[in-house]
């Protein structure tokens, strides 16, 4: 671990069901935080890269989200933009669960 990590407590992860999609301000930055099929958690930008739409307001699948607005498609692991019209990969933050609580490294910012 490097000494300019900024970890952020954002939610509790109780608070989720598999498949979960949920948007938080934290630090002035809009994040989508996602509990998957497996149970695992991920943590991007809640806002497209293709034209300003909520991911939050989208569809997720298998790890996939689907933007509302144009049906742009990221894998909320990686950011991967996955085709058309996606030219530009989503914020990815790192994030950990100590015991119920969900926390994002709010040093990958910007």
């Amino acid at each position: 671990m490097s000494g300019s990590e900024k970890w952020v407590r954002v939610a509790s992860a109780s608070e989720f069901e598999e498949g979960d999609v949920v948007a938080y301000d934290v630090e002035g930055e809009e994040i989508a935080i996602y509990r998957l099929e497996d149970g695992s958690f991920h943590a991007t930008h809640n806002i497209c890269t293709h034209e300003y739409a909520c991911l939050s307001d989208g569809w997720l699948e298998d790890g996939v989200i689907e933007c509302p607005l144009h049906a742009g498609r990221f894998d909320v692991r990686t950011g991967k933009g996955l085709g058309p019209p996606i030219e530009e990969d989503l914020r990815v933050f790192p994030l950990k669960l100590e015991g119920d609580d969900i926390l994002i490294d709010m040093s990958a910012k910007g």
